[in-house]
């Protein structure tokens, strides 16, 4: 991998997540349920104890300073998403951000909470254990498109600041 995809990705997925953070606060200002970076942190932490699915996170037992490793791997999750955008179109798109590329990767990386995150955290594949699963697939399907815009965004003023 080049060092200008992974350098470039660090900060094209530390600014998007940035900016989709201003998303999500948004939707706290509107009384909308987000995510919890303290449940996120707790499933991490679980981990280290080799216990990657929960039957309710929120029931599981809480650790120390999960908000804050909640918060690492948020990050961590948009860099991780930023480098898979890099990866797929190259430096190219660095220079001349495509919004497409950007809304399809963020749309197509959906399927990590989807069938990852959601069953380890004991929401069922999709969401299925939760009362209303096919909204909160069309919620998480719209927070990763979101992302995707944040990506283009997060290009585009860096290009801006060069």
């Amino acid at each position: 991998m080049k060092v200008t995809i992974l350098y470039n990705g660090v900060l094209v997925g530390l600014v998007a997540t940035m900016l989709f953070d201003g998303w999500l606060w948004g939707q706290k200002q509107l009384g909308l349920k987000t995510l919890n970076f303290a449940y996120l942190g707790r499933w991490f932490g679980h981990f280290t104890q080799m216990k990657f699915v929960h039957d309710n996170i929120g029931k599981s037992p809480a650790l120390a300073h999960e908000w804050g490793m909640g918060v690492a791997g948020h990050y961590a999750i948009g860099i991780f998403i930023a480098e898979l955008l890099l990866l797929v179109c190259g430096d190219q798109w660095m220079r001349e951000p495509k919004i497409g590329a950007a809304l399809v990767v963020g749309m197509l990386t959906v399927v990590f909470p989807l069938l990852i995150m959601q069953p380890g955290m004991g929401a069922g594949i999709a969401f299925s254990k939760t009362p209303q699963p096919f909204i909160s697939c069309l919620k998480s399907l719209f927070n990763h498109t979101i992302f995707g815009l944040c990506m283009f965004l997060a290009a585009e003023l860096m290009n801006l600041l060069h």
